[in-house]
């Protein structure tokens, strides 16, 4: 649901994870002791098999977190309803968002040996998590420690549920608090710096928890470093704002702050009236209408957003090249000695405490992650085949080809910083080329580029979420198998609620998100999707050449610690579209740099 809103404090999982801890031990106490059998099989389990354990806790919430996970299916099957009056059949838009979801579990295996075992690779979100599971161990072991904590948790967790309320429903007044606007509230130009809706967001602090933490981090458990660099990326976005509103920036003035499609005059652009039936381009009213345009702050958010592709690539291959080449070294001496010792597996290349535990499981086989591919590959093909998808077949085996080469950078940015790269600009630029060609002039529906976009970016962001649940299952010594089991059968719990929402969402708040009506909040704008629907095509090279400049000055310069200078986020953050909602930023610095520096570095204690 979040993702139909301009800015989001998405569900998190941390409410499954104290749920479920209670609700296991009251079913541990209450729930008899049978054993069920299957009809007609062997099969049976225990209704209530053992008092309530922490690796029972683990596999739950691991469930509960692959269902509960957003899925980029939603877009196009959004898109084509609202847009174009075009409904998917509801059993095609649930097992296409099945498969997206298992080619993206499938390609985990492309990184999982380099950065999984590795303890270089923290992982912040699932370290989080692991501390939090510890706490609720120690304290069914009635530690003092852990029950302060919990105490501690209990008390912060009651306290910004409450406070919640305020600015979302009590005093909207307090989701944007621009100060240049009190003192000057009929200057254009103060409002315009200041508004936090709407404007620059410059000086704008918000007490709403869904816009300090909407930019693609958390001040409580994102590194103090990355959450600097997302800033930094937003006060060049406040340098270009002026000069583009104010200056000779760019030629076209309408619509600065907006993701839509614009005449020269500055009136929305007829998107439907230059189609065909048949989703062509109609030349003779295109000729009419005259070109598109695009806002400006659009228009560099898209150069930044194609930016940020190749610098992730280079970084790694500059900054991540040694630990990445190791651990390619221990996957090929793992696979050497496999064939000489039984079960000897990558956690035998490993010798810290966690690896020499994890090597008593099983690992998870190869054939396993194949099998989960051939099934979704195979579903992608029949419908594709069908027609129901609006792309062309030969576009999918691209799509997964360039899926596998980001997989192992994008997921390496995430293991460090607990930043998640957005890939959906370029993939939809790629398709843009692809269908404007003689193979592809027969699948140039608007939605194309979504569905597109959706299989090659889920086959990235899904391999990042199972590789960071896995590693929770390795910080908490669960079997790798238990861990792969939960996640598949969490996922075919979770689409088909997944998809109930999003009809929900079409239903009730449709007419928001095509502007019928208004939301005086401008949280129901459909961001995301107006993006998806707007795209143009560009290109950028400066993300491929800065990082191999940094990287030239690190060697020289050790204690300016550059390799922290990570471009990609950079450019990341400036290829967020503040157009609607700008507020949340300087809240957001300010609110990390007490959590996950000031406390950090000079209360440790009181930190931990």
């Amino acid at each position: 649901m979040s993702n139909f809103r301009t800015t989001k404090a998405p569900y998190s999982i941390f409410f499954v994870q104290i749920a479920c801890h209670y609700a296991g031990h009251f079913m541990a106490r209450v729930l008899p002791d049978w054993k069920i059998g299957l009809p007609g099989t062997r099969f049976s389990f225990d209704l209530n098999p053992a008092p309530w354990s922490i690796k029972e806790h683990v596999l739950v919430t691991l469930t509960a977190a692959s269902g509960a996970t957003y899925n980029l299916g939603y877009a196009p099957i959004v898109l084509a309803e609202l847009w174009y009056g075009t409904r998917v059949n509801p059993a095609v838009a649930i097992f296409f968002m099945l498969s997206i979801v298992w080619i993206g579990y499938s390609f985990a295996a492309l990184a999982r040996q380099i950065l999984l075992p590795d303890p270089e690779y923290i992982w912040p979100q699932a370290l989080m998590q692991t501390t939090l599971f510890e706490t609720f161990s120690k304290t069914d072991n009635s530690s003092a420690l852990a029950r302060r904590q919990m105490k501690v948790f209990f008390f912060a967790l009651l306290g910004m549920t409450m406070w919640q309320f305020l600015p979302e429903y009590v005093f909207p007044f307090t989701s944007s608090l621009a100060f240049p606007c009190w003192v000057a509230p009929r200057n254009p130009v103060a409002n315009f710096i200041s508004s936090g809706i709407g404007g620059m967001g410059f000086l704008n602090l918000s007490l709403d928890w869904s816009n300090v933490n909407w930019n693609g981090s958390s001040i409580m458990k994102t590194p103090y470093w990355t959450q600097v660099i997302l800033f930094l990326a937003f006060a060049f976005n406040c340098c270009l704002l002026p000069a583009a509103k104010l200056g000779n920036l760019g030629s076209f003035k309408h619509g600065l702050m907006s993701n839509n499609l614009f005449l020269a005059n500055g009136t929305a652009y007829p998107t439907l009236d230059v189609l065909t039936p048949n989703y062509h381009l109609n030349t003779t009213a295109y000729e009419e209408s005259g070109r598109m345009y695009m806002g400006l702050q659009n228009v560099w958010a898209t150069f930044f957003d194609y930016a940020k592709l190749p610098a992730a690539i280079t970084w790694i291959l500059t900054f991540g090249y040694t630990q990445v080449s190791k651990n390619l070294q221990r996957i090929w001496s793992s696979h050497k000695a496999e064939k000489s010792i039984k079960d000897e597996g990558i956690h035998h290349q490993y010798h810290d405490r966690l690896s020499v535990i994890q090597r008593q499981y099983k690992e998870i086989p190869w054939w396993w992650y194949v099998t989960l591919f051939l099934v979704a590959f195979v579903i992608l093909i029949i419908f594709l085949a069908l027609g129901h998808l609006f792309i062309p077949i030969w576009t999918l085996f691209v799509a997964l080809a360039s899926a596998t080469v980001l997989v192992i950078p994008f997921v390496w940015l995430y293991a460090i910083s607990n930043y998640q790269l957005e890939t959906g600009s370029f993939n939809e630029l790629m398709y843009g080329y692809m269908v404007h060609t003689k193979a592809g002039e027969a699948h140039q529906h608007p939605c194309g580029p979504s569905v597109y976009g959706s299989i090659a970016g889920d086959a990235w962001y899904r391999a990042q979420y199972m590789l960071q649940d896995q590693k929770i299952g390795h910080y908490m010594h669960i079997p790798p198998r238990a861990v792969f089991f939960s996640q598949i059968f969490g996922t075919c719990m979770g689409v088909p609620i997944n998809y109930a929402v999003i009809r929900w969402v079409m239903n009730t708040k449709g007419d928001y998100l095509t502007d019928k009506k208004t939301d005086s909040l401008n949280q129901w704008t459909g961001q995301s999707l107006r993006t998806s629907n707007t795209m143009g095509v560009q290109y950028a090279v400066l993300g491929a050449v800065i990082p191999l400049i940094l990287f030239c000055l690190h060697r020289f310069f050790l204690r300016l610690r550059i390799d922290l200078w990570n471009v990609s986020i950079f450019f990341g953050g400036l290829a967020m579209f503040y157009g609607n909602i700008s507020t949340g930023d300087t809240s957001a610095i300010i609110g990390g740099y007490v959590v996950m520096y000031w406390a950090f570095r000079y209360h440790s204690e009181v930190w931990k």
